[in-house]
C-alpha cells in the first residue's frame, strides 16, 4: 500500500458518507475515478495503482464533456491544449511545469523512398524540453503529485524518465530523487545530475531498480513515484502523442503507426487516444494498424507475439537500446492485445540493425535519434521487407528521443571519411569530389 496520501481539504466524497477526499474540486479535471483494466472494479481518485479486488492495473476513467476541434486549437501549443481529456485541473497552465508537447510531425519523403514507403511521417518527440517523450508523462504525473501534496517527486528509470523527472521537479520546486541502473549511458546520467543532487545509481538492471522503487514507495511517507504509485496519471500523458498525430494530420487517423515498446504503456495509450477522438467525434473512425518495436536483446513482447501466446516471459536485458531494456514490461500483455486486434505486429531487430536505423534516419531526414528511435526505424524497415506493413498506406513512425543521449551506440561506427593535408591535391585524392 502506498504511503502517499492526500491532505484533507474538505471536499465531500459521496462514496464515503460525506467524509473528505483530500482533493480540491476538479483536481483531476474530467476524471471520475480509477478503473481496473482486468475486472472493471472502480476506486476513487487517489495514489492507487493496483486493484484491491484482483490486483490488476488501474487506469483513469472519465466523463468527457463535448469537446470541439476549435476549442483544442485555441489552446496553448503544448499538451495542455488537451487538458479536457487528461487527469489534470482546469488551471493546469498556471502551475510551473515544463510545458511539453506539440512537437513536429515531419513528412519523411527521403526515408520513405529509401524504404519503399509512399506516405511516411515521423513524429519527432526529441524536441521536447528534455529531448524525449517522457516530458509528456512526467507533466501529468507532476500534476498528480502536486494535488496529493507529495514531498518528494521520484522515479526508477532507464534514463529519459530520470532526465524528465529531475528537470520537472526543479521547475516545480519540489525535491526530486531519481534511481537508475549503474551501467546507464553517461550522457543520460549527466542529464539527470545537472537538475538534481539526488541521482542514485543502483547495481542491477531496470527491473531491479523498479523493484527497489516499489519498496521505497510503500515505506516512505509522501513520495510520489511517477511510474509506481501515481502511474495511472503518469501513463495518460502518452495519449497526447496520439492526439497530436491526429490533429497534425488535419484531424484524421493514419493507417499504420510504429511505436517503440519498453513497458508498453506508450503504445497502448496512443491506441486509447485514437479511440477517444473517435468517440468524441473529433476524427472519423477507421482501422489503424499498431506495430510495436523492440531490440532483440530485450524482446519479451515480440517473442510472445511470434509464439502466439498471451503470457510474457521475463528476460534479462542485453542490448544497446537501454531505454527499451525492460525485461518484465508492465503493459506487455496489453501491447499484444492491441497489435493483434488491429492487425499489426510486434517485431524486433539486432543491435547492429538499431545502429543502422539511427544512421538511416539521420542521413535521410536530418534527425539524430537515440537507440529507441533506431530500434523503431529499424523495425519499420524490417516490417516493409517482410511484407507485414503496407508500403502504400499512410504510416507514422514515432521518434521518442534525442541521439546525443546515446552517443556511445554509434561513436565507434562513424567518423571522418578521410584525414588529409590542408591542400587541394590531398582533397582531390580522397575521391570525394
Amino acid at each position: 500500500m502506498s504511503a502517499l496520501t492526500a491532505e484533507k481539504t474538505g471536499v465531500p466524497d459521496p462514496d464515503t458518507n460525506g467524509e473528505t477526499t483530500g482533493l480540491r474540486e476538479r483536481a483531476f479535471g474530467n476524471a471520475t475515478g480509477l478503473s481496473c483494466r482486468e475486472c472493471g472494479h472502480e476506486v476513487e481518485l487517489g495514489p492507487h495503482y493496483a486493484c484491491p479486488e484482483c490486483f490488476g492495473p488501474l487506469e483513469v476513467a472519465y466523463d468527457f464533456p463535448a469537446v470541439t476541434r476549435e476549442e483544442i486549437e485555441a489552446g496553448p501549443r503544448n499538451i495542455w491544449r488537451y487538458k479536457a481529456l487528461l487527469p489534470v485541473p482546469d488551471d493546469i497552465e498556471q502551475s510551473p511545469n515544463m510545458e511539453p508537447g506539440f512537437t513536429r510531425l515531419l513528412r519523411a519523403g527521403n526515408l520513405g523512398r529509401e524504404l519503399g514507403l509512399s506516405n511516411l511521417w515521423v513524429k519527432d518527440d526529441s524536441t521536447n524540453p528534455t529531448n524525449s517523450f517522457k516530458d509528456r508523462v512526467v507533466a501529468c504525473a507532476l500534476s498528480a503529485a502536486t494535488e496529493f501534496k507529495a514531498k518528494v517527486f521520484a522515479c526508477p528509470s532507464t534514463g529519459n524518465l530520470a532526465n524528465a523527472v529531475a528537470a520537472a521537479g526543479a521547475r516545480a520546486g519540489i525535491k526530486t530523487v531519481v534511481f537508475i541502473p549503474s551501467n546507464l549511458e553517461k550522457p543520460k546520467q549527466v542529464n539527470s545530475a545537472v537538475y538534481t543532487e539526488q541521482l542514485v545509481a543502483v547495481d542491477g538492471n531496470y527491473d531491479d531498480v523498479n523493484k527497489l522503487a516499489s519498496e521505497i514507495a510503500g515505506e516512505e511517507d509522501g513520495w510520489a513515484f511517477v511510474n509506481v504509485n501515481v502511474r495511472p496519471f503518469y501513463a495518460e500523458g502518452s495519449k497526447t502523442l496520439g492526439y497530436e498525430i491526429a490533429e497534425q494530420l488535419g484531424w484524421r487517423l493514419p493507417d499504420q503507426v510504429v511505436i517503440p515498446v519498453a513497458s508498453g504503456s506508450q503504445l497502448t495509450k496512443v491506441h486509447k487516444a485514437f479511440g477517444e477522438l473517435v468517440r468524441l467525434g473529433l476524427v472519423e473512425d477507421k482501422p489503424v494498424k499498431i506495430f510495436g518495436a523492440q531490440a532483440t536483446g530485450c524482446s519479451p513482447v515480440s517473442v510472445a507475439f511470434k509464439d502466439g501466446v498471451d503470457a510474457i516471459r521475463p528476460v534479462k536485458p542485453d542490448t544497446i537500446a537501454k531505454s527499451l531494456a525492460i525485461g518484465n514490461p508492465a503493459d506487455g500483455i496489453y501491447v499484444l492485445d492491441v497489435c493483434r486486434s488491429t492487425g499489426g505486429a510486434v517485431e524486433d531487430i539486432s543491435d547492429d540493425e538499431v545502429r543502422q536505423g539511427i544512421l538511416l534516419l539521420a542521413r535521410t531526414e536530418g534527425i539524430f535519434t537515440e537507440t529507441a528511435g533506431g530500434t523503431t526505424v529499424g523495425v519499420l524497415k524490417k516490417l516493409v521487407e517482410t511484407g507485414q506493413l503496407d508500403p502504400d498506406a499512410e504510416t507514422v513512425v514515432i521518434n521518442t528521443g534525442m541521439g546525443l543521449k546515446t552517443l556511445d551506440a554509434v561513436a565507434d561506427h562513424v567518423g571522418p571519411a578521410a584525414t588529409i593535408a590542408p591542400s587541394y591535391a590531398a582533397f582531390v585524392a580522397t575521391g570525394i569530389a
